[in-house]
């Protein structure tokens, strides 16, 4: 409930003057259906009792029919403004929310961001955010604006009737009515949990099959992924049913309590007739206005069956907004380009642990690196070489010791100045689809041909891109297309021409034969003269490639 509350308050801060006219319209929209129902049972009444009395001649039909009309349109122009106003406030507030969670996973340290699957994380956080739209739309606008309706209707009753229809109401609808909700909350928020969970499952599993259809068909398993995806659709559909069946269940037991609660009206009605305590016309309005009473609660049913759901996407979407800042970094006093002590790179006692690790990753760790000098990082997996690249980068700030680019520290420098600066290629690089043109445009936007061709040269694509058709030939979705070791390429031609001072390599030559990853470390040497290289490195070719070798142990 408290994630519910947060996400809710943060709407509301959000689109807090639509909803409010929301919220008001969705009252009169109730009101009006009461006072629909009230006013034309008192109206039949009314005639019925003057045509009885021989004075039907001098009875006013005209105001009360009049008030009928109004009443029926002003409800559905209040139905419609109320709409307009909460489901677009809605949709605006969680447009800006969605916003707002890629820049808390924008902040997760740069490890854990590599460890996402980029697909899995947006298919969860579109569900999540679609999940919450029930918040405002089916929890707190019903709660509020049917609290605000019965307690104006039992008001003009108690005013206009008698106290005594109040009494009974309260006795028996409203109680009536809290057994309904409280029904479907309890037994509906693990269906409610268990069809969301499902529908990730369906979705993600519908998504692998569709992306690996190819692969699954070579090894044999087509025919099994498809039966994962039918398992899914088929355990969402039973939990979506199993939940239907609550809240009809639920929706059973408050037409039941409206029953009695209109059956003991009437009599009430009767009762207020015969002792003279009220005229029969008003009488019958209180029964009439009891039997739309239960309008008020039907809206409030509904998001009661969803609640599991939401409270579930709330707990997630919470946390994921609770994502610390980064450390604001500060203007450089001076230009980058006036700085050249010709060291590029200094880390001296650089420490670093993971979050939640026992032991430090790094503790002690110094190295120098000088403009046009290649030094490859070799160890075993899990040694620290990737971590000094992040260090290194400016993605991740040591737990202890110093970090400087061309003298001045890391910390100090500017984002933009920075990543013109020092380029990082990590071990899983994500291309988009589009043309080879658009790929290599991410690096610079006012590339020319020559500067395109170039950098493929030197990553070893050039000929492999000539016979696709050249620069406007076209990838598929996450750069399908091209193999592996291609793809690897075109985003080192990518990185290459960013013109780093200080590119970083994370296993570059990952899926190469050897002649062509010497090829291509050639090309990227000749292609960056003068810049500074630090090649996180598991391959003799790498190491070979270097000047120098520091030896990383855990």
């Amino acid at each position: 409930m408290i994630a519910l509350l947060q996400i809710a308050r943060r709407i509301w801060s959000l689109e807090w003057w639509s909803l409010l006219r929301g919220m008001a319209l969705s009252a009169t929209v109730l009101l009006a259906g009461i006072g629909l129902l009230g006013l034309s049972g008192w109206f039949i009444t009314a005639a019925g009792v003057a045509g009885l009395a021989g004075a039907g001649i001098l009875f006013d039909v005209f105001r009360p029919s009049a008030g009928v009309r109004f009443l029926a349109l002003g409800r559905t122009a209040a139905r419609y403004g109320e709409r307009m106003l909460t489901h677009d406030a809605t949709l605006r507030g969680l447009a800006r929310l969605r916003v707002q969670l890629l820049a808390a996973l924008a902040r997760l340290p740069a490890p854990r961001q590599s460890a996402l699957r980029a697909s899995e994380q947006l298919n969860r956080l579109t569900l999540d955010v679609d999940a919450l739209d029930g918040i405002a739309l089916r929890l707190f606008i019903p709660v509020v604006a049917g609290t605000l309706a019965i307690a104006i209707a039992f008001a003009a009753l108690w005013y206009l009737v008698d106290p005594a229809i109040v009494v009974w109401l309260s006795a028996s609808f409203l109680p009536g009515a809290s057994i309904a909700l409280a029904l479907v909350l309890a037994r509906a928020r693990r269906p409610s949990r268990s069809a969301q969970l499902a529908l990730n499952a369906f979705r993600m599993r519908l998504v692998d099959l569709l992306h690996a259809r190819s692969e699954l068909a070579v090894f044999g398993r087509l025919a099994a992924q498809r039966e994962h995806v039918h398992t899914a659709e088929e355990r969402m559909r039973a939990a979506m049913r199993r939940n239907d069946r609550i809240e009809r269940t639920g929706g059973f037991v408050l037409s039941l309590a409206e029953t009695i609660a209109a059956a003991g009206a009437l009599v009430t009605a009767v009762w207020l007739t015969r002792s003279g305590r009220s005229d029969p016309a008003l009488a019958a309005l209180g029964f009439f206005a009891t039997l739309a009473l239960a309008e008020t609660i039907v809206p409030l049913r509904r998001g009661l069956s969803e609640y599991g759901k939401m409270a579930d996407a709330a707990r997630r979407v919470a946390r994921m907004l609770q994502t610390p800042e980064l450390p604001s970094r500060a203007s450089v006093e001076n230009p980058p380009g006036q700085i050249d002590t010709g060291t590029v790179l200094s880390l001296r006692g650089i420490g670093f642990r993971h979050q939640g690790a026992a032991s430090p990753v790094i503790s002690g760790f110094d190295l120098v690196l000088r403009q046009g000098e290649i030094c490859a990082l070799t160890g075993s997996s899990g040694s620290g070489k990737s971590t000094i690249l992040h260090i290194a980068a400016g993605v991740l700030i040591p737990e202890s010791g110093s970090a400087e680019l061309n003298g001045l520290p890391i910390g100090r420098w500017d984002e933009k100045e920075l990543r013109e600066t020092v380029t990082l290629l990590p071990q899983r690089s994500a291309l988009l689809s589009g043309t080879i043109r658009d790929a290599l445009r991410l690096a610079n936007p006012d590339i020319t041909d020559a500067d395109a061709w170039e950098a493929l040269a030197a990553a070893g694509l050039d000929m492999v891109i000539s016979q696709r058709g050249g620069l406007e030939s076209r990838l598929g979705e996450s750069g399908s297309g091209l193999s592996g070791g291609e793809s690897r390429r075109l985003a080192l031609a990518r990185v290459l021409l960013r013109r780093p001072r200080l590119l970083l390599l994370d296993e570059p030559t990952e899926g190469l034969d050897r002649a062509t990853a010497e090829t291509v470390l050639a090309g990227v040497r000749r292609f960056l003269p003068d810049s500074a290289i630090l090649i996180a490195s598991h391959r003799q070719v790498e190491q070979a490639f270097a000047n120098r070798t520091v030896r990383l142990r855990r």
